[in-house]
């Protein structure tokens, strides 16, 4: 899934794009416009989230393998 887009209307985010998410989903919203990621890091990111999201749905994903792989994933702090 590619990130969806919304717009502020009367103090209230809409979204009005379909999504293949469950009727009640709750979804956390992170406003974007901030990063350093640049279109290589970018795609490597959505790729990411993509399979997290596969995982999850299918119930094959292991919260110990997931961090260590979040860790692995995290830019060098220096």
């Amino acid at each position: 899934m590619s990130a969806l887009r919304a717009k502020v209307q009367g103090g209230r985010l809409v979204l009005d794009e379909p999504t293949s998410f469950a009727e009640g989903t709750v979804i956390d919203l992170v406003v974007a416009d901030n990063d350093d990621l640049d279109d290589t890091e970018r795609a490597r990111l959505d790729e990411a989230l993509e399979t997290s999201l596969a995982s999850a749905r299918e119930g094959t994903i292991d919260a110990d393998d997931l961090l260590a792989e979040i860790a692995r994933l995290e830019p060098a702090r220096g």
